[in-house]
């Protein structure tokens, strides 16, 4: 077992397009569950993503994680590489969109073989990002909460989004990952039905959760006394459901 990012950075040679089509499918295709559940990861990244030896990828470290319904969000979640752009212009307000920018970042990654957008600090990330998809539509520099962050904003200079085509060889689904507008980016399951994808792509094999996740227990502040008595009463409930089902 290892992580996606020792494959991606310890190969001597750039990872074949075969290998880049199956992990973002299966990438997309947990997200799809992950997010029917009300849930957000909120730490994408290829360290957070590991690989055994048949090339099946799980998603891992769910300590960032929150629920879609949470009222008060933070911006200090996701590492810098993969954070999208609401995070840092309105990190009190962000959807699930945030996991499929990060796994645009990744697909990226798995191409060039380096990260997409490496900033040194906020404001060189977003420079960046501006830099590849053009300077902010008036809708999104609309919902900049911070004056600081605003004013960076309307100090760039006028440009428009570079062609994906112009970066890299296989692109259609990348631009899609990674539109600066939330509300245009596109959702898990509709990247599914991607052509890109469609080698890989079994509606019947790509389920959904059966019901929505209260994640509200996650901000309530409990003590670790708390917590361990909450994980022993699931261990024990658990384990009764499993004996009364024999």
């Amino acid at each position: 077992m290892t992580d996606l990012r020792h494959l991606i950075h310890s190969a001597s040679n750039p990872m074949s397009g075969e290998f880049i089509q199956f992990f973002i499918y299966q990438i997309l295709r947990a997200l799809k569950y992950i997010h029917s559940a009300g849930v957000l990861h909120r730490d994408l990244k290829p360290s957070n993503i590991l690989v055994n030896h048949n090339c099946d990828l799980k998603i891992c470290d769910f300590g960032s994680a929150r629920g879609q319904i949470d009222n008060q969000m933070t911006g200090y979640v996701t590492t810098r590489y993969y954070r999208a752009p609401e995070i840092m212009l309105n990190p009190q307000k962000y959807t699930e969109a945030v996991d499929i920018w990060s796994s645009g970042c990744i697909f990226a990654e798995m191409i060039l073989a380096k990260p997409l957008f490496p900033g040194k600090d906020q404001v060189h990330q977003f420079t960046l990002i501006a830099e590849v998809l053009g300077k902010p539509p008036k809708q999104v520099i609309e919902s900049i909460t911070s004056k600081t962050t605003l004013e960076h904003i309307k100090s760039l200079p006028e440009s428009k989004s570079r062609s994906f085509d112009t970066c890299f060889e296989q692109t259609d689904p990348q631009g899609k990952l990674l539109m600066l507008n939330p509300r245009e980016r596109i959702t898990a399951a509709a990247a599914l039905e991607h052509p890109y994808v469609s080698l890989y792509h079994d509606p019947e094999d790509e389920p959904v959760a059966d019901e929505r996740l209260d994640l509200s227990i996650l901000e309530t502040g409990l003590s670790s006394a708390s917590w361990h008595k909450i994980i022993y009463d699931e261990v024990l409930n658990f384990h009764s459901s499993g004996l009364n089902m024999q």
